[in-house]
């Protein structure tokens, strides 16, 4: 019985919709666009969120990544000289991986600007002097060939690892594996090839697009520690012993420990701050601290449009209850209940916005989509989105449709049928 009679409410609501077909459709479109805003919105900062928190996963959540960082010139000034010393140091690292308790091992970096030659090409690049566990705290895929190899740093060996973008641009047409390339001067084999991150954000990735890796002491015995480069005023010199440390740690608990530890023993053995500490992990969690504030913000903004959606709702059955008075002054003569006619515009004021809501979330779906075609830009729509904003729709319209319903109900049967 009682599914008989929510079965005709609801023909007799779908009915009085489609009298109006016009004014219907148009009442949906405040819905359609709200529950679509709040789909794309919300896809378009998951999206947002996901390149930025995976961007930082890959620099490693249990590493720490130490980096030197050039004085400004007060700082050059007062240091006196042509020479401008700065920077971590060797020392540095041996302290780091012997005296502070949690860390796993330690990567020395030390990083030369240069040039790449092969016959006539010739590309600037990055020369990167570290060990074979470069390759296993800045994980990266290797196409072709092999890493360093902890033989390589024994001998000295002549042999680098260049990164895909680079050996693009340097050995093409040539073989690339076991190719001899020239760098500043000095021959290096090539014996693999390594995809990169271009780091950016935050926090810098220690690799870059165009990177030649080499083992450090091949580094220090061919291009020495000190370097000069010629500015149109006058010639740089500096010595840097390491430009970068990496730092990996045993477990996730003990990053932030650590590298406060790091902290406080670079601040004893330097005079001034001539390194960056950089925690990916701590970047993290405030990445996805972020991530929830942005989807909130996003969505409270989408909701507006929902609000309106319901306060178009309500008017055109406010107008709906006016024009229908003396139907509803006849029905309540021959035997209606106020629940029934609650109960019919309530039927009406759903069907509005379930039918809105139905065709918002194809809409947020599309939007989406052609926001990644156009701009290139990254959107997930997240799952939770589709319920939410459709559950939203149907609440915001029984809300504002509750107000018409029950000024319906309300309404005298002798005054509603002398009504014109």
């Amino acid at each position: 019985m009682i599914g008989h009679v929510m079965f005709r409410n609801l023909r007799l609501g779908v009915k009085d919709v489609l009298l109006h077909k016009t004014r219907s459709s148009l009442t949906m479109l405040g819905m359609v666009f709200g529950v679509g805003s709040v789909i794309a919105m919300l896809a378009a900062g998951e999206g947002a969120s996901q390149e930025a928190l995976a961007e930082i996963r890959r620099l490693g959540s249990q590493n720490i990544i130490l980096t030197s960082v050039k004085p400004s010139a007060d700082d050059q000034a007062e240091a006196g000289g042509r020479m401008t010393m700065y920077g971590l140091l060797r020392a540095d690292e041996t302290r780091i991986r012997e005296g502070i308790p949690g860390v796993r091992r330690t990567v020395p970096v030390r990083v030369l600007p240069t040039e790449g030659r092969l016959g006539e090409r010739s590309l600037e690049l990055r020369v990167v002097g570290t060990t074979p566990d470069w390759f296993d705290l800045v994980a990266r895929t290797l196409p072709a060939g092999r890493a360093l190899q902890a033989a390589d740093l024994t001998a000295r060996a002549p042999v680098c690892v260049l990164t895909e973008t680079g050996a693009r641009r340097l050995l093409a047409g040539q073989h690339t594996i076991g190719e001899q390339i020239r760098l500043g001067g000095y021959q290096f084999q090539v014996v693999g090839i390594v995809q990169s991150q271009a780091g950016g954000g935050a926090i810098q990735a220690p690799d870059q697009e165009i990177d030649a890796y080499i083992p450090l002491p091949a580094l220090l015995d061919r291009f020495g520690e000190i370097t000069s480069r010629r500015t149109p005023g006058a010639t740089l010199i500096e010595l840097v012993e390491l430009h970068q440390i990496l730092v990996e740690v045993e477990t996730i608990e003990q990053v932030e420990p650590v590298a406060a530890a790091i902290e406080a023993m670079l601040a004893r053995f330097h005079r001034r701050p001539d390194y960056r500490v950089s925690v990916p992990l701590a970047l993290l969690r405030q990445a996805e601290a972020t991530k929830r504030t942005f989807n909130i913000v996003l969505g409270s903004i989408a909701g507006i449009s929902l609000l309106v959606g319901g306060i178009g709702i309500m008017n055109i059955m406010l107008a709906s209850v006016t024009e229908r008075t003396r139907e509803i002054g006849v029905r309540r003569a021959i035997g209606a209940r106020r629940r029934q006619i609650i109960a019919q515009f309530l039927v009406e004021t759903l069907v509005l916005s379930c039918g809105g809501g139905l065709i918002g979330i194809g809409v947020g779906l599309g939007i989406p989509r052609l926001i990644s075609h156009f701009s290139g830009l990254a959107t997930v729509v997240p799952f939770y989105s589709l319920p939410l904003s459709f559950g939203i729709s149907v609440a915001i319209g029984i809300v504002f449709g509750l107000y018409p319903a029950l000024r319906a109900a309300r309404l005298d049967p002798i005054e509603a049928l002398r009504h014109e």
